[in-house]
């Protein structure tokens, strides 16, 4: 057998001890940095609520604050660790909190599982990288003829600005969704917006998010053309 030369023979070497070394030294964070859940933990947020007024021709904004609370250790269906969140709201500060919803997070150790409205989403995966990829809306029956969901379909997470500082905390931004069908200025015709965004800061967890489904159906005989849908924006504005 004809043997290599030696320098082909240490290169090769060399490369494999570099890939060795790359593959080593990548470190992830852990779903918990961003997510930690500790029975009493809570972040308020100021909440901006877009809505169809005026028989659905036009929107509004109603703005409140709200606040989400570790409430308690539970389990899962699939008796799986899992942590019970209750939500507060209240028009202005100076007003007090009354429960109005309650969700679900689970850390799998993998993923972090959140459950709302009994649909399942997934809002963070390993590993915590730039432009790593996930179906976050894939526990969701967004294909049955019965769906409330469709506009949900297909939605690829996607990891931006991994380690960002803001006010010397590291975040991470999720862009979930950004689609629009149509054209939203002619309102001859059918248009839809679909847009999705999450921020998480490390040590706190969700510190912005922004949700936006609409639809717009265009005007026939005997009808005015309508919106259908809603918007939420959520801002941290207090933590502990």
């Amino acid at each position: 057998m004809k043997k290599l030369p030696l320098y082909l023979c240490l290169s090769f070497l060399l490369f494999l001890a570099s890939c060795k070394k790359t593959s080593e030294d990548f470190q992830t964070d852990e779903i918990s940095d961003y997510a930690p859940l500790v029975v009493g933990k809570y972040i308020t947020y100021s909440l901006d609520s877009l809505v169809f007024v005026n028989f659905n021709s036009t929107s509004a904004v109603r703005s409140y604050q709200v606040k989400y609370e570790v409430d308690a250790q539970i389990t899962d269906n699939l008796n799986r660790p899992a942590y019970r969140i209750i939500r507060y709201i209240r028009k202005t500060a100076a007003n007090s909190f009354v429960p109005d919803a309650t969700f679900m997070a689970i850390n799998t150790g993998n993923a972090l599982e959140f459950v709302e409205n009994n649909q399942r989403f997934i809002k963070l995966r390993l590993p915590i990288r730039e432009g790593y990829t996930w179906k976050g809306n894939s526990y969701i029956d967004t294909y049955s003829l019965n769906s409330d969901f469709r506009h949900l379909d297909g939605w690829d997470y996607t990891y931006a600005d991994v380690g960002v500082l803001q006010e010397g905390i590291a975040t991470i931004t999720i862009n979930q969704q950004d689609e629009t069908i149509g054209n939203t200025s002619d309102l001859n015709s059918y248009s839809e917006v679909n847009k999705g965004i999450e921020k998480y800061a490390k040590g706190i967890g969700m510190v912005y998010k922004l949700f936006l489904h609409t639809e717009y159906q265009p005007p026939t005989p005997g009808r005015n053309g309508f919106y259908q849908g809603y918007g939420i924006t959520l801002n941290m504005i207090d933590h502990n």
